[in-house]
């Protein structure tokens, strides 16, 4: 499991956007880069500089995953029938660990991370450990007993800055069946993502 060093809300502060939506985002009180350079004025941005934050921003947004990774995905997304950018953001819903964080499982990505790498989420009834798992469409992901009585799954059910969305159909509060894979305008980003921007960084 690749383990995110620097601190979260970083990312939320290079990138000038609260890209996960949380109240406590530094961002919403403070829109400026972080580093004692931070708020110096920037000049406008070059295509390759607005390819590269898309990138960032999405590789970010899903719980800062490798280069290898993604780019392992992207590539599998450009030999797939249809628009790259469309399939890219599918393949990213179809994660184990977005799953649980779209299902209200875990307070954030990096959290949904951490309940599946301890073992306590169950694809198809198989415990897995793999936050990269793929998970097919009608494919049933469940927490471990353990878990149900987790504080941090309790605090994930209750938040109200985020709903489940309807590809995730949740049956009761411990059990989710992923309907179909979505398409960029069904994803529920808080801020603008472009994977068109990412699909032109790698076709480079």
């Amino acid at each position: 499991m690749s383990k995110r060093k620097s601190a979260k809300y970083k990312l939320d502060r290079r990138m000038g956007e609260n890209i996960w939506g949380r109240p406590n985002s530094p961002v919403n009180k403070r829109s400026y880069g972080p580093g004692q350079h931070g708020q110096r004025r920037k000049g406008k941005m070059s295509d390759f500089g607005l390819q590269l934050r898309a990138k960032q921003k999405l590789k970010g947004y899903y719980g800062d995953v490798t280069e290898k990774q993604f780019k392992r995905t992207y590539t599998e997304a450009s030999k797939m029938k249809g628009d790259t950018g469309q399939n890219l953001i599918g393949l990213l819903e179809q994660r184990l660990d977005m799953v649980v964080y779209r299902a209200k499982f875990a307070p954030t990505i990096f959290a949904a991370r951490q309940i599946v790498s301890h073992g306590h989420i169950y694809l198809n009834g198989v415990k897995t450990n793999i936050a990269s798992a793929r998970v097919r469409v009608g494919d049933v992901v469940s927490l471990g007993s353990k878990a149900k009585e987790m504080a941090l799954v309790i605090e994930a059910q209750s938040l109200p800055e985020r709903e489940i969305p309807d590809y995730v159909a949740p049956d009761g509060n411990d059990k989710v069946t992923f309907t179909r894979v979505p398409k960029l305008d069904e994803v529920p980003y808080p801020v603008t993502m472009e994977p068109n921007l990412v699909v032109e960084f790698y076709s480079r």
